[in-house]
């Protein structure tokens, strides 16, 4: 997502934080010490309701990855790729490649509310238990806000509106229903949008009559909108490149150099002249050996580009998206979901490179098809 910066590993998977994050649990630990805890439990310092709502925060902040670390589980159970976790403003996102199955999109969908809720219920329980056996103080009245907190996220995320839970369980409902997964995901994203945008009405119109946690539901929904209509678009580019070879799809022949060129020789015989701005390289034996991009070379330094070789700032080919000219785009797209990978394809056959698959070249072939027309594989695309 972008926005993101990766913080750390969350069951050996990435875990990415979004800025807002740090806005929410302001907001979040604010509204606690502030306002919920003084009403609660009246009589305390300002110092103990600041250190319990930073407590409380964390300990919601916590939950919120219990339910990613959720999905991420049912996920890697069921065989589905997980890339990576990020926390933002409606809890957190779970990357992850498609189920194959409409059953296995709906377990994964549904573990995160579970999660949720079960926490929800635990809290609310030992908060009164807590409120049993020592009274109703500061402990008691964390562990219900934490409670009902989680409550409320697990029957929010359950609202049939993409990219909450609740959209991906219609999604696998109708995929289950009508065999379409294309089409489930479109209406799973349309009605992410319209939810996205009532959101932002009635967040507004409550900043207007003087309520400003309106914009934060406004701003709720503009995220909303954005990342379903991409979900749409993404379902649309899926449906259109169904059944499309690489070799359809792939630019060929493709400038590369070979890997033990030092930087400045890679820059003035390959790069410059190429017009691309990621390239193939190739080992001493003519073999593919991973890609460079201008941004790579440009980060190392003039007065070291004499000296340090390509394959030092090229990224290897275990970490890049291969291919055969006769795999399906669709399949080895998704493929490249996982960390490390993605646009570029490189096309190799037999240890030789065929050629290559960039975003662009997906693109041209989406507008052709929006065109009603086909065409030859490009001979050369930039990058």
């Amino acid at each position: 997502m972008n926005g993101s910066m990766r913080v750390g590993h969350v069951l050996g998977v990435p875990l990415r934080m979004h800025w807002s994050v740090p806005v929410l649990v302001a907001l979040l630990a604010y509204g606690l010490g502030h306002e919920t805890l003084p009403a609660w439990t009246p009589g305390h310092s300002n110092v103990v309701y600041a250190a319990a709502s930073v407590i409380g925060a964390a300990l919601l902040m916590g939950s919120l990855l219990l339910h990613e670390a959720a999905h991420a589980v049912a996920a890697r159970k069921k065989g589905v790729a997980v890339q990576d976790v990020t926390l933002w403003a409606l809890g957190g996102m779970t990357q992850m490649g498609r189920p194959r199955t409409a059953g296995v999109a709906l377990l994964v969908a549904v573990s995160g509310p579970i999660t949720s809720l079960v926490i929800g219920g635990v809290a609310i329980g030992a908060g009164i238990g807590a409120h049993g056996l020592i009274g109703w103080g500061i402990p008691a009245a964390l562990l219900l806000w934490l409670g009902w907190a989680n409550l409320l996220l697990g029957v929010f995320n359950l609202l049939p509106a993409a990219p909450l839970d609740g959209g991906r369980v219609v999604q696998a409902v109708l995929w289950w229903r009508t065999g379409d997964r294309e089409r489930a995901e479109r209406a799973a994203g349309r009605s992410g949008q319209i939810f996205g945008m009532a959101m932002i009405a009635f967040g507004w119109v409550a900043f207007i009559r003087g309520s400003t946690g309106g914009l934060w539901f406004a701003l709720i929904g503009l995220f909303m909108v954005i990342i379903a209509n991409a979900e749409r678009q993404h379902a649309t580019l899926t449906e259109t490149l169904r059944g499309v070879r690489v070799a359809d799809a792939m630019s060929h022949p493709v400038a590369a150099g070979a890997d033990w060129l030092t930087v400045d020789r890679f820059i003035d015989e390959v790069a410059a002249p190429a017009r691309h701005s990621v390239l193939p390289v190739l080992d001493f034996e003519g073999r593919p050996s991973g890609l460079v991009s201008l941004r790579g070379l440009a980060a190392v330094p003039s007065g070291n580009r004499g000296m340090q070789r390509v394959r030092d700032v090229a990224t290897p080919l275990s970490r890049c998206t291969l291919a055969v000219p006769g795999d399906l785009l669709n399949e080895v797209m998704e493929r490249g979901a996982r960390p490390g990978a993605g646009m570029p394809i490189l096309v190799v056959d037999h240890g030789h490179l065929e050629g290559i698959v960039t975003a662009h070249d997906v693109t041209r072939l989406f507008q052709l098809h929006a065109l009603g027309a086909t065409a030859a594989p490009p001979k050369s695309t930039p990058l």
